[in-house]
């Protein structure tokens, strides 16, 4: 389990966090969701402002949204209509046993204290129901990714992260992995302004923000593929991981 510090500290910028953080691609939630009939019961946990729940629900499912930070809380369910998002922890989920077809994690997977968490999915997962974590990650074949994951501390590559994760303990079958690029168009500020919504930034001091800042800006600024430019792609991959409940 990663510092609840970091875990619990992304309320402060919710609106920002929901603004600025990349959506996921409708064939990653559908591989996730595969063999599912529309409207599947699927509880999201560490749900944050609801960005793979609207995604969810844009599928024709039913979504409950579990997330610990009111702040987070509160963005879900002014952005999300007809959603309202619920207290609780991948740790200890306010729902009944097989209360889901299906479990999902966008962006949170990684935060869980697992041993904990695995168990409480197998709780709430039907036999044969699906537990899914996602992950948008900056595609870092790209130079200039490269170099902004160096300065901002936001590693960890898709095949990286693929070669941790995936062993969901015995109540889950064998997980299969699927990848999938996309991008997302940013301006030189949304991209400053995407930085300010990691964990690594929200819980620096004044001045080590400050330094980021510059960083970023000289790194927009004196890159040949960022300078001068008033948009640019981000490439991500977005890695699934899927295992069903035995």
């Amino acid at each position: 389990m990663t510092d609840p510090t970091h875990a619990l500290s992304f309320g402060a910028a919710a609106g920002e966090y929901d603004r600025f953080r990349p959506r996921y691609p409708e064939e990653a939630v559908r591989w996730a969701l595969d063999g599912l009939d529309a409207p599947a019961r699927v509880v999201e946990l560490g749900a944050g402002t609801g960005i793979l729940t609207r995604g969810v629900l844009a599928l024709g499912h039913e979504v409950v949204p579990v997330e610990p930070d009111p702040g987070m809380r509160a963005r879900l369910d002014a952005v999300t209509p007809g959603t309202t998002a619920v207290a609780g922890s991948a740790e200890s989920v306010p729902l009944p046993d097989g209360a889901a077809d299906a479990v999902l994690a966008g962006q949170a997977y990684h935060w869980f204290d697992r041993e904990r968490a695995h168990a409480e999915i197998a709780r709430l997962l039907r036999p044969g129901g699906v537990l899914a974590p996602i992950w948008n990650l900056r595609d870092e074949r790209t130079g200039w990714v490269a170099e902004l994951t160096k300065i901002a501390r936001m590693g960890g590559s898709a095949d990286d992260l693929a070669s941790r994760v995936g062993d969901f303990g015995p109540a889950f079958a064998p997980a299969e992995q699927a990848v999938f690029a996309h991008r997302t168009t940013l301006t030189p500020d949304e991209l400053v302004g995407m930085v300010r919504t990691r964990s690594y930034y929200l819980t620096a001091d004044p001045e080590r923000r400050r330094d980021l800042d510059r960083e970023l800006r000289d790194l927009l600024d004196t890159h040949p593929d960022l300078a001068g430019r008033e948009r640019f792609d981000l490439p991500y991959r977005t890695l699934v991981c899927r295992a069903r409940r035995r």
